[in-house]
């Protein structure tokens, strides 16, 4: 059995390894992803401080792991790693301010073909960037009743379904919706 000190915010897996990222730390942590047995120390990515999620690329073998203020590009392979998407220029306090002004902080990420889809819970949008150069692939504008963004995923059709709070007839339910058709819905 498993057991990882810390609290857990992301985990992925490539080549029988898997990937685990916990709050309030600096170091990607490394298990056999059969056995949970630990690989060796981990990867410690100097400057990270509060990783959200992480994903893996098994396209280029590099991992993408989101804090607040930008996502870190980390080879699978070398361990070396980037800053590799800053998406605020602020750092430390400036960070509640630019919650109450609406500012895009990630909070979660998903990979596609790719395209990396970053969330925010205090934006209604989702950024798409292509991993091959950085380049803003294009802006999801959220309908005015979805709040509070958990997590968004991009289809095999192109589309996006988003984990949110809020919908058209009750704003005080969580739902799943794709594009704008209510999926799942359930009162808080």
């Amino acid at each position: 059995m498993l057991y990882v000190v810390g609290q857990v915010i992301g985990v992925t897996v490539l080549d029988n390894i898997m990937y685990v990222v916990c709050e309030k730390s600096s170091t990607i942590r490394l298990y056999n992803a059969d056995t949970c047995i630990p690989l060796d120390a981990g990867i410690d990515v100097e400057g990270m401080d509060i990783a959200r999620d992480i994903v893996v690329c098994r396209d280029d073998r590099q991992l993408y792991v989101a804090q607040w203020n930008g996502i870190w590009r980390v080879s699978c392979d070398d361990h070396s790693y980037v800053k590799w998407l800053p998406t605020e220029s602020t750092t430390g306090a400036m960070r509640s301010i630019h919650r109450s002004m609406g500012a895009f902080t990630v909070t979660a990420i998903s990979l596609t073909s790719r395209r990396l889809l970053m969330t925010s819970w205090v934006s209604r949008r989702l950024r798409q960037y292509s991993t091959t150069d950085r380049q803003l692939l294009r802006v999801v504008d959220l309908p005015q009743y979805v709040d509070n963004v958990l997590h968004g995923v991009e289809t095999t059709r192109g589309t996006f379904v988003v984990g949110h709070l809020g919908t058209s007839l009750d704003q005080l339910q969580w739902a799943v919706s794709e594009l704008l058709t209510v999926i799942i819905a359930s009162k808080l």
